[in-house]
């Protein structure tokens, strides 16, 4: 099986400790979100889990320990580094710090196992075409030789984003063709393999791939191994992702990103803190006695 540490929430900024002392005790706790009752229990072991991705804006925390999972298991680390300041990214460091640590992690990892995603894409009156061309730029530069690709998409419009930035531009086709078109030329200019992130829309004339970003190609070259032939079928359309289980819990990240769909207010999330324990299973509270706990099934995708 595939293990996802980082689509719920920050996992390695805010709960590195957790996060190592869970594969270090080789299970974890998680409560479904739909039905909090039930939990989910997985084995953390090499026999158990195929790959484990990490997703994350901070590296900075856990790469000290990294080595205790790295050394163990097969890895691939997306690393979201955007254009955006404080107004928009309240927990995030800066660019300048964000490049720093992937060159560290790249020392602990190789380039082969780091995507860097550059999104969600937005506009502002701040943040607008030419502002990207100038940022994107900025840090292909300085990321090319340390990434293995470079992972893009635009940002989902839902009622909760429109109330958390009144401030957003919506897009038109024409936009996103534009950006398409600047993406894929910039990255061709610094040779960075570029490719889409949920969505079907063929933007190949402008040397961008349409791929899912955790699919077995990506994870099996990066690691040197090989998987089965099966079906990508992915979270939700346009996903051509492997199937994958996130370890993490919705509501619990800090960084405060206003285009977030992980948690329902940043205020809800600082309060879910307090429930933290790094040495619970879980990764807020514990297990309750109406809880109902089962063994989670974990099925191999290695040929």
């Amino acid at each position: 099986m595939i293990i996802n540490t980082g689509a719920r929430t920050d996992t390695v900024q805010y709960f590195s400790e957790w996060l190592i002392k869970r594969f270090e005790e080789g299970y974890v706790l998680v409560r479904n979100p739909m039905f909090p009752e039930k939990v989910t229990k997985y084995e953390l072991t090499p026999d158990k889990v195929d790959c484990i991705i990490f997703c994350s804006k901070n590296y900075k925390p856990i790469l000290k320990d990294l080595y205790k999972i790295t050394n163990k298991f097969n890895t691939y680390f997306h690393y979201t580094i955007t254009a955006y300041d404080k107004d928009i990214e309240p927990g995030v460091p800066s660019i300048d710090e964000s490049i720093e640590t992937l060159y560290e992690l790249e020392k602990q990892v190789s380039k082969n196992r780091i995507a860097w995603r550059y999104d969600p894409i937005l506009y502002t009156e701040k943040y607008d075409f030419d502002y990207h061309c100038k940022i994107f730029n900025y840090m292909a530069e300085k990321l090319a030789k340390h990434i293995d690709r470079c992972i893009f998409s635009f940002v989902e419009i839902y009622k909760k984003l429109e109330y958390n930035m009144p401030e957003l531009i919506r897009f038109d086709e024409n936009d996103k063709l534009n950006l398409a078109k600047m993406l894929g030329d910039t990255s061709k200019k610094y040779s960075i393999n570029i490719q889409t992130c949920g969505t079907d829309i063929d933007y190949s004339k402008f040397g961008i791939n349409n791929s899912g970003c955790m699919t077995s190609d990506i994870l099996g070259n990066a690691n040197s191994i090989r998987f089965k032939k099966i079906k990508h079928s992915g979270s939700r359309v346009g996903c051509h992702c492997m199937p994958s289980r996130d370890i993490g819990a919705y509501d619990t990240c800090m960084n405060g990103c206003k285009y977030c769909y992980a948690n329902k207010n940043p205020k809800l999330a600082f309060e879910n803190y307090k429930y933290h324990d790094k040495n619970s299973p879980m990764l807020l509270s514990n297990v309750n006695e109406s809880d109902i706990v089962q063994m989670g099934q974990q099925k191999s995708f290695l040929e």
